[in-house]
């Protein structure tokens, strides 16, 4: 595997290094030991699966307050994605920057997502398929979320004939006005 610094804080591009041959390839997608040799020591927990049936399909952002907060490994397993991250932590230097990467199940790159991260994608193509590998279970209690147009965050999303969002992801109220702002570092 392949570890890519972002320009925000302990976010990683992480790409497979496949061993390719006339039957297809061969990709390690997780080591602890690589993981912890740049700094994640976080263990993955849960899996999760979003399969997302049109293009323009948005979801988030989201992510997961003390005591448990997330990191997350994810990889866009069919078609495409424009991914998103934004960084939630008040005491971070890059505190409300946000980043974009497009995810494509033929380029085999995954974003490493830390602590204190709101996470949110939009599909590019019918038929998009995500995994999240999750550092902790769900914790409703926990949750948090802003809308996708949170001016305070301000991030550029590809346009779309047609967005589809979610009412609860259309309800989340500002990102100013919330109790708690994600874990501080």
């Amino acid at each position: 595997m392949r570890f890519t610094a972002t320009r925000l804080a302990g976010a990683m591009l992480v790409d497979l290094e496949p061993l390719a041959d006339e039957r297809g390839f061969f990709a390690r997608s997780w080591c602890a030991r690589e993981f912890a040799a740049h700094g994640f020591d976080a263990a993955l927990v849960q899996c999760n699966v979003s399969f997302n049936r049109a293009a323009g399909t948005l979801r988030g952002l989201h992510w997961q307050d003390a005591p448990h907060p997330e990191a997350k490994l994810v990889r866009c397993t069919r078609g495409r994605i424009h991914d998103v991250i934004v960084d939630v932590r008040p005491r971070s230097p890059t505190f409300r920057q946000w980043l974009a990467v497009e995810l494509a199940a033929d380029a085999h790159t995954a974003l490493y997502i830390p602590h204190g991260f709101a996470h949110g994608f939009q599909s590019l193509e019918d038929a998009s398929e995500v995994l999240y590998h999750m550092s902790d279970s769900f914790h409703p209690e926990c949750a948090r979320g802003a809308r996708f147009d949170d001016p305070a965050f301000a991030v550029e999303w590809p346009h779309a004939e047609r967005r589809i969002v979610s009412a609860k992801d259309l309800s989340y109220p500002p990102f100013a006005v919330q109790p708690t702002a994600g874990p501080g570092t």
